[in-house]
């Protein structure tokens, strides 16, 4: 069995050929780079190895909401192989880490060889819409403190590790939420033993417990990921 150098799910499912096609350059992602940001060009697709990212809806007051979050499973810039040049979102790094990025041009043609490549980006713009979709009705319906359970659950999964180092304030405008709101929320998952947290760091503690405290759309995208492998190019958490 071929032992892949990736750690990106989609890279461990090209073969050789594909991956010199999309000439891969290694690049170090610090907190807060922006991988995409609204109205501007698409130039490069990136494939995350360690850290996440959030892609937010942004409005003209500044504030932002988080709409999908991408680790070490996933691809950002998709929407440039799908007709979209600019980027209606903004994407950046939640968690530093490391990846490859490729220069659109390279990305272009080998998604238009309609081969193994092609299929995996349609099956990842398949998961982020799924992603998004639940996250709308969930931002609607659901108490803070559920959801942010959920969120993060959904970041430890893609970080794959049970600390974060975020502020409340920051959280608030993942969840659109209030510093307030927050605070009382992840006061709460600490009073009950779930998480601590401290100057900015955040942990999780008891996953089978959080994620009984975690609303029904983080068991929804569980059961709905959680059947895919990593040999059909599949998200897992």
């Amino acid at each position: 069995m071929r032992t892949s150098p990736f750690q990106n799910k989609l890279l461990r499912n090209l073969d050789a050929s594909a991956i010199e096609r999309l000439d891969l350059r290694p690049t170090t992602l610090p907190l807060r780079q922006e991988l995409e940001s609204p109205g501007k060009l698409v130039n490069n697709l990136f494939f995350i190895e360690d850290g996440f990212a959030s892609m937010t809806a942004t409005f003209h007051d500044g504030a932002q909401v988080e709409v999908a979050i991408f680790g070490y499973e996933s691809v950002v810039g998709t929407s440039a192989l799908l007709g979209i040049k600019r980027s209606q979102n903004r994407v950046y790094m939640q968690l530093r880490g490391h990846g490859f990025y490729c220069p659109i041009k390279a990305a272009r043609k080998e998604f238009e060889l309609h081969a193994r490549f092609h299929d995996l980006v349609l099956r990842d713009a398949q998961a982020q819409l799924t992603t998004a979709r639940q996250a709308a009705g969930c931002n609607a319906r659901h108490e803070v403190e559920e959801r942010l359970a959920s969120w993060l659950l959904l970041c430890a999964a893609r970080a794959r590790s049970d600390n974060f180092t975020i502020s409340h304030e920051f959280l608030a405008q993942m969840l659109g939420s209030t510093r307030p709101t927050v605070s009382i929320a992840a006061a709460a998952l600490r009073h009950r033993g779930l998480i601590e947290y401290c100057r900015g760091s955040m942990r999780i503690l008891d996953h089978e417990r959080t994620e009984q405290r975690a609303c029904e759309c983080y068991h929804v995208l569980r059961a709905h990921f959680g059947g895919s492998t990593e040999s059909d190019g599949g998200s897992t958490f």
